[in-house]
Parts: C-alpha cells; structure tokens; sequence
C-alpha cells in the first residue's frame, strides 16, 4: 500500500483496547505527501492471535508493544488478509520467537506464498472455518481481490462482532484517533480514489453483502483508526460507493 524508510518508523507506537481483549498496535509513518500508519491486532486470549505483522523492518518496534500485553512466545497464531509486506514481512521473524505460533491464512495464500515462504508450515483456512482461541473465536471470509490478491480474506471474531477487514476503510494520515464512530467512508474512499488500489472485481458487491450480513459493530481498519457502530450499512455503503468508481 505504502513504502517507508526505516528511518521514517517512529518510536511513538500507540496501544489501544478496540474491543474486549482485541488490541490496536498502531505506528504512524511519514510518507511522500504525509503521514501513514500501520496497525497490527492482538487478540489476548487462551491462544493469542496476532493479526498483520508489519513490514520487516517494523518488527523490534512491533514486538516491542506486544510484549507490554503478552509475553510474545505465547502467541499461538500470526494471520493476515493477504501476501504482502505489510501484512506479513515480520512473519518469520514472529515465528522466530514464537515456537508454537502458526501462520494463519485461507488455502490459497498457502498454496501460492506462505507455504514456500513462512518457515513454519501454515494452518491454511478453508473459507468459513472457525478457530477457537479461547473466550474467542475467529473465522476466514475468501475475500478474492477484495480489496486486492487472489488469496486476499478477512477474520471476523464472532464474539465480540469485531470484523479483522485489512485494507478496506484505509484512511491516510497518521495522527487519528484509535477507535471512532465517525465517518470513515469518505476519507477512505478519497484516498482510494488517489491511490486506486481496488481491483474492481465484479463480484465486490457480493462478497460485501456477505460481510455486512454478518453484522460488525467494530472494523479494525489496518490503515487508520478502527471503527464502532453499523457495520452493515457502512459496509453496503462502501459496496455502492465503488459500484460509482
């Protein structure tokens, strides 16, 4: 989505509690044009799942924020919406330190990247399958080229209806607030227009129907602050808005 230097990483990584036990690991980043930042999830649960790693060279800092809430040789699996860099550059490097942590993906994300690339065998998800994590659970929506890439898909945690949905909502800028209730879809889709990262599948409005039928009342927006309220209509909104182009 975004390139950054590792001089341009900032050490002011913010931590935030979005839902029940689901955290916001946020590092802002400045970017040609502006500022940018990068969000990882951490469900602290039975069987801790950390969601998006950041790009390689984000893992000290990572790590570092996600040591203050579990010990990182805890976390059971490492999942992430799609193959690249800044979803799971710091994979390996999680594995490392982790020696019972699973990547987590859908079947083909494994099939063409993470099985070859992940030094661990991954936990390849078939679409709708559901993981218990404990208090928690979590289950794999196939997502293809929603937003983008084949294998692209998106965990929904069933408990506290909190929708893991990657790089949809992406909202530039690197000073927003970790959780909010107001609007997003503008500002996301003013940046979608400017950076046209979608792939315009024509099966987009289907496959939104079928997230916004789940019912999210938090979206934990990758890029940006996460989001509270209706789910659903800010979901079939997004479906109309890209309908537009």
């Amino acid at each position: 989505m975004a390139t950054a230097s590792l001089s341009s990483f900032s050490s002011d990584t913010t931590i935030d509690e979005i839902s029940d036990r689901i955290y916001r690991i946020s590092t802002p980043v400045k970017i040609p044009g502006g500022g940018f930042s990068f969000n990882q999830y951490l469900i602290d649960d039975d069987e801790p799942l950390l969601f998006h790693t950041g790009l390689r060279k984000m893992f000290p800092i990572v790590a570092e924020a996600l040591a203050r809430i579990v010990p990182i040789d805890r976390l059971r699996y490492v999942g992430f919406s799609h193959f690249e860099a800044d979803e799971c550059g710091a994979l390996n490097a999680f594995l490392a330190v982790a020696p019972r942590a699973e990547p987590l993906c859908g079947q083909i994300a494994a099939m063409v990247s993470v099985g070859d690339y992940a030094d661990r065998p991954p936990r390849a998800l078939d679409d709708g399958e559901t993981v218990s994590l404990g208090r928690h659970s979590v289950r794999w929506l196939h997502t293809p080229h929603l937003p983008h890439a084949w294998e692209c898909g998106f965990l929904m945690e069933t408990t506290s209806a909190t929708l893991l949905c990657g790089d949809l909502f992406t909202q530039g800028g690197s000073q927003l607030p970790p959780l909010t209730e107001r609007d997003i879809l503008e500002p996301s889709e003013a940046f979608r227009r400017e950076m046209d990262y979608f792939s315009h599948t024509r099966n987009a409005r289907a496959m939104l129907e079928r997230l916004a039928a789940l019912n999210p009342t938090t979206l934990a927006c990758m890029h940006g602050s996460a989001w509270r309220g209706d789910g659903s209509a800010l979901l079939r909104a997004l479906a109309d808005s890209v309908e537009r182009g």
